[in-house]
């Protein structure tokens, strides 16, 4: 794909090009009506002239002057001549410059109307004037036309002279602006280079994170790009961590499980502490697996809206527990979003309402509230409660408040986890009048 540094130039270079060329049209075009507009103003400024040396008998006959103010008329080919017919449009007066030249058509005008145009004679491109008139005399009026014709060489090399100029100092200005436009635009994607540069630091393994001082329009990209590479860095140490833990946490069952294969006791015996082994591996598998999995809050995640997740994890733990039929009261919010991962969401809702119904008698209450910056989820049942001696040893991984209710004992472990990844906090209290609440304090980023 073409570099964003060249697509801009051309980009800018394309809208400049057009720019120029409107700018030229528009200046050739302004100049054109102007000249054009001077040529028809002086060939009126004469045949006015020619007007002034002209005299009108009482019988109608027209007397011209030898020697007339404009003295172009008098020269011949000089580019410019005159004409004036009577009403018969028939030619009574010419001048000297227009000696065997071709005549365009005769129009007779009437009174105090003016037509100025353009004509080809003999493949020769002239400017026309024409002016009508009505001669008047103290016995009648006369209607004369005054043409005054000039070719249009000295107009062509004006308009010529100009557009060389024009486009000349135009592409000079193009050029210039293009040089401008390079070096600017190199002063303008400075950073964007230097970001490029600081990533590919990043890459490998020269520097960390993102350190330059960036525009505010990078800005929110070089904080996101940070907060990208610290989650990530993030999620890769609880995998190692998670992965240490597990190595570390299988040392004392395995050593149990090789003593008791090697050991001369009862099969019983034998047999019941492999089960039991086998179930303690089994449950610390699980929760070191599920505590590296946690995603974690990261910039780019979507927000997930609760209360879906939450009616969905009720319905489908009430098909587990059908022999229970509590009251259920799920009070969320619709509009809540959280940005959460909706595994870690679902693992976390799952965790609580499971241990809600495992000790519940006849009522479970789920509600959830959102404020300015933070959001609480609380989870009540009717059951026997927790006692405050015990709150922080169920929350070891584990450990079961009550050994005759089935379970692994890592249910409020993994909450805990969960949340501590995104933040937040877990608290538990009783629920009034019996029974237990955990709450749930998340930020809202």
């Amino acid at each position: 794909m073409m570099s964003l540094n060249r697509r801009i130039l051309l980009s800018a270079t394309l809208v400049l090009l057009i720019f120029i060329v409107g700018i030229a049209l528009a200046l050739d075009r302004a100049f054109h009506d102007s000249a054009r507009l001077g040529v028809q103003d002086r060939m009126l400024a004469r045949l006015l002239m020619l007007m002034g040396d002209a005299e009108v008998e009482e019988d109608g006959t027209l007397d011209m002057p030898t020697n007339l103010l404009d003295t172009e008329f008098s020269l011949p080919n000089a580019g410019t001549y005159a004409f004036i017919i009577d009403q018969t449009r028939a030619i009574i007066w010419q001048s000297t410059s227009a000696l065997n030249k071709t005549f365009p058509e005769l129009i007779l005008l009437d009174k105090g109307v003016k037509d100025f145009g353009q004509v080809d004679i003999d493949g020769q491109s002239y400017f026309i004037y024409r002016y009508g008139v009505a001669w008047a005399t103290e016995t009648s009026d006369y209607p004369l036309t005054f043409t005054v014709l000039t070719d249009t060489m000295l107009f062509d090399a004006q308009i010529e002279r100009y557009r060389e100029d024009l486009w000349g100092w135009l592409s000079v200005m193009a050029v210039l602006m293009l040089i401008t436009q390079m070096l600017v635009l190199r002063w303008g994607l400075q950073p964007m280079r230097r970001v490029s540069t600081e990533l590919s630091a990043i890459e490998s393994g020269r520097q960390e994170n993102v350190v330059g001082n960036y525009p505010s329009e990078l800005k929110l990209l070089t904080d996101s790009i940070n907060s990208l590479i610290n989650h990530e860095r993030k999620q890769q140490k609880r995998y190692r961590n998670g992965l240490a833990d597990l190595a570390h946490s299988l040392k004392t069952p395995l050593a149990i499980l090789q003593g008791a294969a090697s050991a001369h006791h009862d099969e019983r015996d034998r047999e019941k502490t492999i089960h039991d082994q086998v179930v303690r591996m089994d449950n610390i598998i699980q929760y070191q697996l599920r505590r590296a999995a946690t995603a974690g809050s990261s910039p780019g995640m979507r927000l997930v809206k609760l209360y879906p997740v939450a009616d969905r994890i009720v319905k489908t733990v009430q098909k587990a527990y059908r022999d229970k039929n509590p009251e259920i009261t799920l009070d969320v919010e619709q509009t809540i979003n959280l940005r959460i991962d909706e595994g870690d969401l679902m693992e976390l809702l799952g965790n609580l309402v499971d241990n809600a119904f495992k000790w519940c008698l006849n009522a479970i209450v789920i509600t959830a509230r959102q404020y300015p910056d933070h959001v609480i989820i609380q989870v009540k049942d009717d059951g026997p409660g927790i006692r405050e001696n015990e709150i922080a040893r169920i929350l070891e991984r584990g450990v079961r408040a009550d050994q005759s209710i089935p379970g692994h004992g890592i249910g409020l472990a993994i909450v805990r986890d969960i949340i501590q990844v995104y933040g937040g906090n877990l608290s538990i209290n009783r629920n009034h009048p019996v029974g237990a609440c955990i709450t749930i304090h998340l930020d809202l980023k």
